[in-house]
């Protein structure tokens, strides 16, 4: 098999189809007939997968980590751990250490940041929160908590595709919950579906009617009136030259400015924040808030100005300490210097630990984070073996994890 076919097969349908292609480059490269990847310092903590948003299997966003050069690297889907145990076993085929998390939205109303717009652009009293260092043998303790939170989450997507529905009806458009958007997902795996799903669904059917992107922006600007950024038009026009890009482009674009119009609160699919750091505790996994602060010009295009936690982020760091927060987790590229600069002093006045990650669930988003050179950073470097330390200890006892019990 051509080494084209087999980087194709890391997207396999089946995990051993996933696995068996990467085993086979692997064994090409240490023969000799494939070339090393050149290693680097960058680690990259915060990588989705087909179990949330992305398109990237856990094999094939492993693969490019590693031909990428990073030292290390974590999984990280929205609501699943579904897609931990092939990253996994990936990572001990090339030999790469990785760490396991998970993304969720905690419930924050019953805390003083309760009536905040807080991380979440789309909706106030919900944060978005990490969980990292999950111990290996409880991979399915975390898989059960989500199973009932997807649940209830694909129960409001529907009614959000019904939403779109209504507002595309004039133009004629429409997308099926059930036959659009569950096959872009592994739902039927444990995998999740998110807003981005739904939306992505929708660009598939916009470049299914429309031809050519120039069509495709004069509908989104013109018929529909989004207001799109120079940065996303320009992308979406040249879509005939970067065709691996176009939908997610327009995906982007329809992220940034017709959630809104859509949008239905999340509740039933939201655990409370007492029970998400029980769990945490209880399993020997980090618990770990994600910082955002106020958004200006967006770097993956589909995020819009606001404000977040800058304005109040003295209350909110004296909130989560007091909730038992483990760690921040927070980007180096989305900041500016002085953003990044008080939430890192803020983290160690207060004996957070320091987690980075740059989200990955587009072909547009490099596997390594340039600003990470920075020696302002090294001590993220630092810490994500520390948090492979912590992973490693606590797989084999959570009684031994430093995080355990704080």
């Amino acid at each position: 098999m051509s080494i084209e076919n087999l980087i194709a097969q890391l997207n396999a349908e089946t995990k051993e189809e996933r696995l068996a292609a990467l085993r086979e480059i692997k064994a090409l490269t240490d023969k000799g007939e494939l070339p090393t990847p050149e290693k680097t310092a960058f680690v990259n903590n915060h990588i989705h997968t087909t179990y949330s948003f992305s398109p990237y299997s856990p094999t094939k966003a492993l693969y490019l980590a590693w031909q990428n050069g990073l030292g290390t690297a974590g999984i990280m889907d929205h609501d699943s751990v579904s897609g931990a145990k092939e990253f996994i076993e990936a990572g001990e085929i090339i030999g790469m250490p990785v760490t396991v998390g998970a993304e969720c939205r905690i419930n924050m109303s019953g805390t003083a940041l309760n009536g905040k717009r807080i991380n979440n652009p789309d909706q106030i009293s919900v944060a978005y929160a990490a969980i990292h260092g999950i111990p290996h043998q409880m991979i399915d303790r975390f898989d059960a908590f989500f199973e009932g939170y997807r649940r209830h989450r694909n129960l409001r997507n529907l009614k959000m595709c019904r939403r779109i529905n209504e507002i595309m009806a004039p133009y004629g458009v429409a997308i099926d919950f059930k036959a659009d958007v569950l096959p872009l997902s592994n739902s039927w795996e444990g995998g999740s579906v998110t807003e981005r799903h739904v939306l992505f669904a929708l660009a598939k059917k916009l470049t299914a009617r429309f031809t050519t992107p120039a069509e495709v922006l004069a509908f989104l600007e013109n018929d529909m009136g989004l207001a799109l950024s120079a940065k996303v038009r320009s992308q979406i026009a040249d879509g005939d030259k970067t065709p691996q890009f176009y939908e997610y482009d327009i995906l982007g674009a329809l992220k940034s400015n017709l959630v809104e119009k859509f949008y239905i609160d999340a509740t039933d699919e939201c655990p409370d924040v007492t029970e998400y750091i029980a769990l945490c505790r209880e399993t020997g996994a980090i618990s770990a808030y994600a910082y955002l602060g106020d958004v200006g010009d967006s770097v993956t295009g589909d995020k819009k100005t606001q404000k977040f936690e800058d304005d109040y982020l003295d209350l909110l760091i004296s909130e989560l300490k007091r909730l038992g927060f483990n760690a921040i987790t927070y980007m180096p590229s989305r900041n500016t210097r002085e953003q990044l600069e008080r939430i890192i002093k803020l983290c160690s006045d207060n004996g957070f630990f320091q987690i980075s990650g740059e989200d990955i669930n587009s072909p547009r988003q490099s596997f390594i984070c340039k600003a990470m050179a920075d020696p302002m950073f090294a001590h993220l470097t630092d810490a994500t073996y520390t948090l492979i330390a912590h992973e490693e200890a606590a797989s084999k006892d959570i009684t031994k994890a430093m995080f355990w019990g704080k």
